[in-house]
C-alpha cells in the first residue's frame, strides 16, 4: 500500500523517484497522515493541504543545506515524513515521542524551532544574511501560511526583506484566506514563463537596451516597467508584495506537482527577495476536514471513514466552555461588554458569542499585540473589553499590556485559556509563565479560580472591576461542580480558608487547590493536620488569610502550576519578608526553570510532584526536616 513512501527515509531518497512517480507518493503521504493522526490526534487539516507543496520543497531545494523555515508546524507533517521520522511519526505529540512543531534538537532538517507563528520570515531573513557574511550560497525558504500573515512580525519581515534585497524566497501557502481567486491556467502559465530564466534573460537584456536609446530611453524604460506592474496586477494580486520590494510570483495551483517544481526551479536562478503565491485546500483528499477545515485543524484520534472524532468521557464541561457560556450570560445583560479573540474563537469558547452578538465579536488575526491595543481604546471610550487569549500567546502581547493597558489604569479583562500545563503542544504552549510575566505589573490584578463555578464570578468580578484584570484558568474539563444560578463579584484581593490544621498551611492557587485539598486528606490519614488556603489572587494577595495561616502553622508550602522564578511562591515569600518573617519555613512547589516537554497532563503534574500524591510527599517530607534551612526550593 506505501511502496513508494517506504523508500524514503531522506530528502536524497525523494530525489531519487521519477517526477512522473511524485503525484502516487503524495497520495500515499495522505492515507499515512490519515491513519497515523486519527490514531494520535494532531493537526491536520493544514498538513493535507500541504502535501504536494512539502515534496516540491524537498524535490527542487538541498535542506539541511538549503535552509527551509516553516511557519509554526500546522503544515510541517510530510517535512517530518520525508526527513527521516516516518517511523517514529506515530509518537508525535505524544509523551516522550517527536514534536508536533519543527525542533532543532530533533532533526538537522528542522533548520528553525517554531511553535507559534508569523516568525519564518524574521529567521529566514537572519539565516539569508548569514549566508552572505559567511560567504555561502545555499538557499533560504521560508513558508508561510496566510493566516500568519495577520502577525505584525510577518510584514516587519516583508519590510526589512524587500529593503535588504537579499536571496530569499517565500513560500505563501494561501489555503484558508483566499487572497485571490484569480487562480487558472492563464495566471499560472504567467507565472511560470515571468520565472523562466530565458524570459529573465530577455527582460534584462531589453532593459539594457532601452536604458541607452539618446534621449528618450529611460522615459521607454519607465513606461515598460509600469506597464509590466499593470500587467502583474491585473492578473496577480503581488502588488503589494511588489511593493514591499519582493518579485511577487503566483498564484499557482499548490496540488499540482509538476507546475510546483517549475516554478520551484525557476526561482533558485531569481536574484533578491521573492514571494511565490501558492494555493491550496485545507483538508486536500480527505472530504469530512475539506468540508470543515477548523473542526479538523487540530483534532483528536478520530474514525477515518465517518469522520467522526472518538467520544470523550461524559462528565464535567471544560473551563473554555464555562467561560464562554457566562460571557453571553453578562452580555445579555450589558450591551458595553465585547469579546475579542486572536484567530481562536473556537479554541477559546467564544464562537457562541460571535453567533448570539456579532456586532460586539471581534477575530483580529494572530495579531495579539494589536489585540490588546485595540481593547484598550474600546475600553478608553467607555465599554468593557475582554480579550479571550491563551497564556503562551499572550506573552507575545506583553509590551501593549504594559504600555496600553495599565500604564493607563484602563479596565481591559484579559481571560487566559490554556494557562498552566496544556499536555501534547509542548514546551511552546505551555501556559506557565503569566503569573510571572503579569504579577509585576503596577494596577494589574490577577487572579485563578479553583474550579469552574469560581470561574464565572471572577469573570464578572474582572469585567466590572473598573481596572486591568486578568483571569487565568487550565485547558481541559473542570471539577464537575455545581454553577450557580446568579453570577456575583468577589471581592478584590479576598481569599478563602478551605481546611484547618496546626501543623503546616498548604496555599495553593488555581487548578492546585483542589488537590492540595486531596494532598491534606492524605497527609490527615498520617496525623498531619494541613491547612489548605485558597489564594484566589496573585496580586494582591489575601494579606491577612495568608498571614494567619502562616503564624498558626509555622511551615508554608505554596503550590502553584506556574514558574517557580517570580510567581505565586515568589509573592508569598515577599509577604512574608516584609512582614518580618524571615524565620518562617516555607517549601514552593511549581515549575522549574527548565521548558516542560510534551505529554498528558496528569503525567506531567505527576512528574513535577503537582499531583496530590506529589504535593502530599513533599509536604511530609519538607514537615520532617526540621533541621534545614528555612527556605527550600523544589528541585
Amino acid at each position: 500500500m506505501s511502496r513508494l513512501l517506504e523508500t524514503i527515509n531522506n530528502p536524497t531518497d525523494l530525489k531519487n523517484l521519477p517526477r512522473e512517480e511524485l503525484p502516487a507518493l503524495a497520495a500515499e503521504v495522505r492515507r499515512f497522515l490519515l491513519d497515523t493522526v486519527s490514531k494520535t490526534g494532531g493537526h491536520l487539516a493544514s498538513n493535507l493541504g500541504a502535501v504536494e507543496l512539502s515534496i516540491a520543497l524537498h524535490y527542487c531545494f538541498d535542506s539541511p543545506a538549503d535552509r527551509i523555515v516553516w511557519d509554526v508546524g500546522h503544515q510541517a507533517y510530510t517535512h517530518k515524513i520525508l526527513t527521516g521520522r516516518r517511523d517514529r511519526f506515530h509518537t508525535q505529540r505524544q509523551y516522550g515521542g517527536i514534536s508536533g512543531f519543527p525542533k532543532r534538537s530533533e532533526s538537522p532538517h528542522d533548520a528553525f524551532d517554531t511553535g507559534h507563528s508569523s516568525t519564518s520570515i524574521s529567521a529566514g531573513l537572519g539565516m539569508a544574511v548569514a549566508r552572505e557574511l559567511k560567504g555561502g550560497t545555499n538557499k533560504v525558504i521560508a513558508v508561510i501560511g496566510d493566516g500568519s500573515l495577520t502577525g505584525g512580525i510577518a510584514f516587519e519581515a516583508l519590510n526589512q526583506a524587500g529593503h535588504l534585497k537579499k536571496n530569499l524566497i517565500v513560500v505563501l501557502n494561501d489555503n484558508e484566506m483566499s487572497i485571490s481567486k484569480n487562480v487558472g491556467a492563464f495566471s499560472s502559465f504567467v507565472s511560470r514563463k515571468m520565472t523562466g530564466s530565458d524570459f529573465r534573460k530577455l527582460k534584462k537584456e531589453m532593459q539594457g537596451l532601452l536604458a541607452n536609446i539618446p534621449a528618450i530611453g529611460k522615459d521607454i524604460l519607465h513606461f515598460a516597467r509600469r506597464a509590466e506592474n499593470s500587467l502583474k496586477g491585473f492578473l496577480t494580486p503581488g502588488m503589494l508584495f511588489e511593493a514591499l520590494g519582493f518579485d511577487y510570483i503566483g498564484p499557482i495551483p499548490g496540488h499540482d506537482l509538476p507546475q510546483l517544481i517549475e516554478v520551484m526551479e525557476n526561482l533558485k536562478g531569481v536574484e533578491g527577495p521573492v514571494l511565490l503565491h501558492v494555493m491550496t485546500t485545507k483538508g486536500k483528499g480527505y472530504p469530512p476536514a475539506e468540508e470543515n477545515p477548523d473542526v479538523f485543524h487540530g483534532v483528536g484520534p478520530f474514525d477515518v471513514a465517518t469522520g467522526k472524532t472518538s467520544g470523550g468521557k461524559p462528565g464535567a464541561a471544560s473551563y473554555t466552555a464555562v467561560f464562554g457560556e457566562a460571557l453571553v450570560k453578562l452580555a445579555e445583560e450589558d450591551e458595553k461588554i465585547v469579546a475579542i479573540t486572536a484567530a481562536m474563537p473556537d479554541g477559546t469558547g467564544l464562537s457562541p458569542f460571535a453567533r448570539r452578538f456579532p456586532e460586539r465579536f471581534f477575530d483580529v488575526g494572530i495579531a495579539e499585540q494589536h489585540a490588546l491595543t485595540f481593547a484598550a481604546g474600546l475600553a478608553a471610550d467607555g465599554f468593557r473589553p475582554v480579550a479571550a487569549i491563551y497564556s503562551s500567546f499572550l506573552q507575545r502581547a506583553f509590551d501593549q499590556v504594559f504600555h496600553d493597558v495599565c500604564l493607563q489604569k484602563l479596565p481591559v479583562t484579559m481571560a487566559l485559556d490554556r494557562a498552566g500545563l496544556v499536555g501534547d503542544d509542548g514546551p511552546t504552549h505551555h501556559g506557565v509563565f503569566d503569573l510571572s510575566y503579569l504579577r509585576h505589573l503596577p494596577e494589574m490584578t490577577l487572579m485563578a479560580p479553583k474550579d469552574e463555578n469560581e470561574l464565572r464570578h471572577m469573570l464578572k468580578t474582572a469585567i466590572y472591576a473598573g481596572r486591568p484584570m486578568a483571569l487565568r484558568y487550565p485547558r481541559g474539563a473542570g471539577w464537575g461542580v455545581d454553577l450557580d444560578r446568579e453570577l456575583r463579584e468577589i471581592e478584590i484581593g479576598r481569599g478563602e480558608l478551605l481546611a484547618t490544621g496546626d501543623d503546616l498551611a498548604l496555599v495553593a492557587i488555581g487548578s492546585t487547590v483542589y488537590p492540595a485539598l486531596e494532598a491534606a486528606r492524605m497527609l490527615e490519614a498520617k496525623g498531619i493536620r494541613a491547612a489548605v488556603v485558597n489564594a484566589r489572587f496573585v496580586k494582591p494577595l489575601d494579606r491577612e488569610l495568608i498571614l494567619g495561616a502562616a503564624r498558626q502553622t509555622g511551615c508554608v508550602v505554596t503550590v502553584e502550576e506556574n514558574a517557580l522564578q517570580g510567581g505565586f511562591g515568589s509573592a508569598v515569600l515577599e509577604l512574608l519578608a516584609d512582614e518580618g518573617m524571615t524565620e518562617m519555613r516555607v517549601k514552593r512547589l511549581g515549575i522549574p526553570d527548565r521548558y516542560i516537554e510534551q505529554g498528558p497532563q496528569p503525567r506531567l503534574r505527576a512528574d513535577l510532584g503537582l499531583d496530590a500524591a506529589g504535593i502530599a510527599a513533599a509536604a511530609e517530607g519538607f514537615l520532617a526536616a526540621k533541621g534545614k534551612p528555612a527556605l527550600s526550593l523544589v528541585k
